[in-house]
């Protein structure tokens, strides 16, 4: 019988002891994690909207920053924060911190909708006002899987994580197509949709979420925090701010703002890791990295992370500036048609994603996740075989099996890194996750938007000379313009933009020109047919570095070792109940679920 201090103790819709109670968990912080990863990448799509929103040029001179914050501004927080949170959530609780991560993301969308200034100063309220809904989004990564996997028992794990998993990568391809479709409505939809998710969301949270995990108590590692958060936002932004030119490079990595970034974001995580190796509170337990499920598992993703983003910019660009408007679409029209021709990319992930959660309980991640990564190593390779003007069902079947290999991976790989580290510091662990799925996408923008610029650096001028002078460009024009660096360029078709256009209209040499000259250079078919030969060497290197990452990654996670649960006393009881319960349908399972931990693995890392 329930008695009258359990009836007032009781504040939730389910009690923490309710059997519904782990479901309501994983549907809560499903919608979490896909809110925030929606809008990590919703803005992909939806730039050129909202800049023709606040009437501002990101191509003009003294403008790319801003186009360079408005992409990783989001993405660069919560990576730098995610591990912070996560602690904090050790600390004084997963579920307040989550909580807090709801409200604060809500309140920004709101924000982000309502923006009052146009130019300018529009685009700092909207970049400012990013970064706090980076900040709740990090609370809402850094404590989600925390949360699961405190919830769900161990033989249920991989199946909990895996869902969430999916919606937090799949919520990055979502928000590809979202971006599109609200962009043609209006630019400011793209931020009004996360306000009735995130207020049911917020409620939701507050009214049903418990704290049922293990805390960790301290004091908080301030000079860990400092140093980390300063030491990996110096590295990240002068990484994105290498495809920068400098002087007369194509690209900005020898600018003394960059290597004096790069270099000193290097030495403060240096230092980052001596203060946390020698502090009773740590911010992370570094420690853990001495457990090789938990060390392959994170370099896994990491890799994972950085291909996964490099494909999407790359796809991105490749449809926007040449298939498209190949196909007769107008530049303005690509970037909601590129998000619905990524639809198998995603439809794969989706498929994939929960199946392979749910395998792995029975049989472990290793093998899952090893293959899942050669998988999507082959597709960049196949993505080399076909041509830039492919056909269409190549292209899906391609990325389609990409989604497939990219969903094998992710959900075994974040219940390897959860699974594998003690009760007490899984908010910590589940923070260093998020921070490798968001430092892996801000990464990508400076890497494969570097290694494209490479490989067409040696051979657009020419080709730009050749094409602008066949039209009757003046040959000093033509040279200038061709010797432009080729950022612009990948820009404007990432953006949506006429390249050519945007090239040549400022120069006043378009309208000089015949009238049959200025209609071809601006038309659909040349600056495509154009870059179809610079381009494809430039996807030679990307594809090639992202297929070496991938197979990078599925030797790491198959150096990882067979299935591994860190069990606390508790939950080795609970795990080996559940292997008996179900000896009959699943010997595989007993066999991993059941494994007796050793004493020296039931101690909580301190």
């Amino acid at each position: 019988m329930t008695t009258t201090k359990d009836a007032r103790t009781r504040t939730g819709m389910f009690d923490k002891d309710h059997p519904h109670y782990k479901w309501v968990a994983l549907s809560n912080t499903t919608l979490g994690m896909l809110m925030a990863t929606i809008n990590a990448s919703i803005v992909l799509i939806s730039l050129p909207a909202i800049f023709k929103g606040i009437q501002l040029n990101p191509l003009d001179a003294g403008n790319t920053s801003y186009l360079l914050w408005m992409l990783m501004g989001f993405m660069l927080v919560t990576a730098v924060l995610v591990v912070g949170f996560g602690r904090l959530g050790d600390m004084y609780g997963r579920v307040k911190i989550y909580n807090y991560g709801f409200v604060i993301f809500t309140l920004a969308a709101i924000a982000l909708s309502l923006d009052p200034f146009t130019a300018g100063a529009g685009a700092m309220w909207l970049i400012l006002w990013r970064v706090v809904q980076g900040v709740g989004g990090a609370m809402l990564f850094a404590n989600s899987t925390a949360i699961l996997t405190d919830a769900f028992p161990t033989h249920r794990r991989g199946m909990a994580l895996g869902i969430n998993q999916i919606a937090a990568i799949a919520g990055s391809f979502i928000g590809l197509i979202l971006g599109g479709v609200l962009a043609v409505i209006d630019w400011r939809a793209v931020s009004i949709v996360s306000v009735p998710i995130g207020i049911v969301g917020t409620i939701w949270s507050y009214k049903s979420l418990h704290e049922v995990g293990t805390r960790n108590p301290g004091s908080l590692d301030l000079p860990g925090n400092l140093t980390f958060l300063v030491g990996l936002t110096a590295l990240l932004t002068g990484i994105t701010y290498g495809i920068q030119p400098y002087g007369d490079s194509s690209t900005g990595w020898l600018n003394p703002w960059v290597l004096g970034s790069i270099i000193g974001g290097l030495v403060l995580l240096g230092v980052f890791v001596a203060i946390e190796l020698k502090s009773k509170a740590p911010m992370f337990q570094l420690r853990l990295f001495k457990i090789r499920a938990f060390a392959a598992a994170i370099v896994a993703g990491l890799l994972a992370a950085i291909g996964r983003g490099g494909l999407q910019f790359m796809l991105i660009i490749w449809l926007q500036g040449i298939w498209l408007p190949l196909h007769g679409y107008s530049y303005e029209d690509t970037p909601f048609w590129a998000g619905i021709y990524l639809l198998p990319l995603t439809v794969g992930f989706l498929i994939s994603g929960p199946i392979s959660g749910a395998l792995s309980d029975r049989w472990g991640a290793r093998a899952l996740a090893t293959i899942g990564l050669l998988l999507t190593a082959a597709t960049f390779v196949a993505l080399l075989l076909v041509p830039v003007n492919f056909d269409y069902v190549a292209f899906a079947v391609i990325t389609f099996l990409n989604g497939i290999g990219s969903g094998m991976f992710a959900s075994p790989n974040r219940a390897t890194i959860m699974n594998s580290v003690p009760a007490n510091q899984r908010g910590a662990a589940s923070g260093m996750a998020g921070t490798v799925l968001n430092a892996g996408s801000s990464l990508s923008i400076g890497i494969f938007f570097s290694l494209m610029i490479a490989g067409l650096a040696s051979s657009l001028p020419q080709a730009l000379t050749s094409g602008l002078t066949a039209h009757h460009v003046p040959a000093a024009a033509a040279d200038r313009i061709a010797n432009v660096p080729p950022v612009g360029s990948l820009f404007a078709a990432f953006l949506g933009y006429n390249p050519i256009a945007t090239l040549l209209g400022p120069t006043g040499i378009l309208k000089a020109l015949p009238q049959p000259d200025s209609a071809a250079l601006t038309g659909k078919e040349f600056f495509p047919n154009l870059i179809s030969g610079p381009f494809h060497d430039g996807l030679v290197i990307v594809f090639l570095a992202a297929a070496l990452m991938s197979v990078i990654g599925a030797v790491a996670s198959f150096v990882g070792g067979k299935k591994f649960v860190f069990a606390d006393d508790e939950e080795a009881k609970q795990a080996s109940a559940a292997a008996d319960a179900t000896a009959s349908d699943a010997p595989a399972a007993r066999a991993a679920d059941a494994e007796p931990t050793t004493s020296r693995e039931r101690q909580p890392v301190r």
